[in-house]
């Protein structure tokens, strides 16, 4: 008699998992996906990001997480690590274990070209439901440039995009301006696409 290897989990035979892995995953609708690593450039995108919003933020009730916080998308069940995942206020979590949360106001993504269609359309489906979230950031590391949905009052999301060192974005949910000078430090590009 053969075993067949198990392929479906429950939410909670996956965070049992997670919690004791060397590794992260993703969760959505009983299947595991593992998450590959990052490029240099990506990281040293992410770091940069979190080192100026830690700045933009002081002195606001508003910290930003990096891609070891867990959020679920609570509508959709979907359980992900996004790049930078920023809260105002109380938070909340998903269990008594406290380790995942549920109401980001802003999620940004560095591009990765592994992951991008996914970031721009399935994944972008599963941010949309997260009723607290009002920007979702998504970050070049090919060119200086990022793209920014803003939720609108009436539900749709409007974007905009920053391109080249010299301009910035508009964080509104926690009221700063972005430089995309200081989010591409230390970081080059295969041509001259530093604008």
């Amino acid at each position: 008699m053969s075993s067949v290897p198990k392929t479906r989990f429950t939410a909670a035979e996956y965070l049992a998992r997670e919690r004791a892995a060397n590794y992260k995953s993703e969760f959505l609708g009983g299947e595991i996906f593992a998450m590959a690593g990052a490029s240099p450039r990506h990281n040293a995108i992410a770091a940069n990001l979190l080192g100026v919003l830690y700045g933009a933020l002081a002195g606001k009730d508003c910290p930003a997480f990096g891609s070891d916080q867990r959020v679920k998308v609570a509508a959709s069940g979907l359980y992900t690590y996004p790049d930078i995942s920023i809260f105002c206020g109380p938070r909340e979590f998903d269990e008594a274990a406290g380790d995942t949360l549920l109401n980001p106001i802003a999620i940004i993504e560095v591009l990765s070209d592994s992951t991008e269609s996914y970031d721009r359309g399935k994944k972008f489906d599963h941010y949309r439901r997260v009723e607290s979230l009002v920007e979702y950031i998504l970050v070049s590391q090919h060119a200086p440039q990022v793209e920014r949905f803003a939720r609108r009052s009436d539900g749709d999301w409007l974007l905009t995009i920053a391109h080249g060192l010299k301009s910035e974005f508009e964080l509104s949910a926690t009221g700063s301006r972005i430089e995309l000078a200081n989010i591409y430090r230390h970081v080059t590009f295969e041509s001259n696409t530093s604008g």
